[in-house]
């Protein structure tokens, strides 16, 4: 999904291209990417999709990825990091086509300048992007923690057998809940922020870490810098944080007029009789899980995240969870779903569905946004 990955996707993704079975989009040509003598890329079976790069024969990881600010009370909800890395990715095809650019995960933002970053600015560290600790512990008294995370993605340009930086893209995940303690494991608190502190904070950090990057070796001055604020989602939330803004500082440290962005997560079924973003959407799901447990009663359950853009669906990650333990049966029944979801959810938005038992996937169904029948992949015993 373009914007939005829920962890046990991100498993199916891994375990897809591990047995490389399944096919997204069946008129897609692999392409065997390029090699010379100091790096190659993976290539890649989507026009959508970047290649990675690959130097000395592994693939290029970056050493921060992940980090995250660590307190004894931030905690964690894992589908933070994973959908702002999943949504800086596609901010950045808007400014870096795919076609043109090779994917290579941060290598300027080492873990030790990410950590300063992260943290308060003190006298030990001048670097710390996050206020310094006024020592208050009452909820609006305090200066709270706004940067939590940091996501460097870097966009190369191949030239005459070398790689060189085309473009960066920073994620900078702020929080608008801030958990605290204000004695040692004592009782944790939480200081909400508003939107528009939030946005002043995260535009001030922006125009911070753009005049630091513009100073990075390789990085100079007319490289565009692509830098987007991400609102992290609560930590007991069960869907992942959303992209709020975003802005391109094409060359030296002048940035460019920020652009809002529209976006909004939702688990549904909706609970408590809460309002649903999309009521159409709410309901075509409410449909279709009708349809599947009336013919299927010993579901455990279906629940869906939804991400929208603009108030329109945009992505759709179902979960639905069984006990069937025959594989013919887990057959059918994929079958089945994939029936009645091309007949029941929308179809102006990419469905990705996971079926899973307690012992682990046991089938994948996925559609691109605009087409009518759905790509499924059972999960075999071989």
């Amino acid at each position: 999904m373009k914007r939005f990955l829920a962890g046990a996707l991100a498993l199916v993704a891994v375990t897809l291209v591990g047995c490389g079975k399944l096919s997204f989009d069946d008129t897609s040509t692999a392409s065997s990417g390029t090699k010379t003598a100091t790096y190659q890329t993976t290539g890649t079976v989507d026009d959508s999709m970047y290649q990675g790069v690959i130097k000395n024969g592994r693939y290029q990881t970056s050493s921060a990825r992940g980090l995250t600010l660590q307190t004894n009370t931030q905690g964690g909800n894992s589908f933070n990091i994973k959908s702002m890395e999943t949504g800086l990715q596609d901010i950045a095809k808007t400014h870096f086509a795919t076609s043109k650019y090779v994917f290579q995960e941060g290598q300027l933002l080492s873990t030790a300048t990410t950590t300063k970053w992260l943290g308060r600015k003190s006298k030990s560290n001048a670097d710390g992007l996050n206020p310094t600790d006024n020592k208050k512990t009452g909820e609006n008294d305090r200066r709270p923690i706004y940067l939590q995370s940091l996501v460097e993605q870097d966009y190369m340009l191949q030239s005459k057998g070398k790689l060189k930086y085309g473009g960066i893209a920073i994620a900078l995940g702020l929080n608008e809940y801030d958990y605290y303690q204000k004695v040692k494991y004592g009782a944790t608190y939480t200081t909400h922020i508003d939107q528009a502190k939030l946005a002043s904070e995260g535009k001030q950090m922006a125009a911070t870490v753009i005049a630091r990057i513009r100073q990075m070796k390789g990085v100079g001055q007319d490289i565009p810098i692509v830098v987007s604020l991400y609102k992290n989602a609560a930590r007991d939330s069960l869907v992942g944080g959303t992209f709020f803004a975003t802005v391109t500082a094409s060359s030296g440290t002048t940035l460019g007029d920020w652009k809002t962005l529209n976006q909004q997560n939702e688990v549904l079924p909706v609970v408590n009789n809460a309002k649903p973003v999309n009521t159409t959407v709410a309901t075509d799901f409410n449909n279709f899980s009708t349809q599947v447990e009336n013919f299927f009663p010993t579901l455990a359950g279906i629940t869906a995240q939804a991400h929208y853009d603009g108030g329109e669906l945009s992505g759709l990650n179902v979960t639905i969870n069984t006990q069937f333990y025959g594989e013919t049966e887990v057959e059918s029944f994929t079958q089945y779903v994939a029936t009645t979801a091309a007949k029941y959810l929308p179809s102006g938005a990419k469905i990705e569905i996971t079926v899973q038992a307690t012992q682990g996937i046991q089938a994948f169904l996925a559609r691109e946004s605009g087409e009518k029948n759905f790509t499924t992949h059972v999960f075999g015993s071989y």
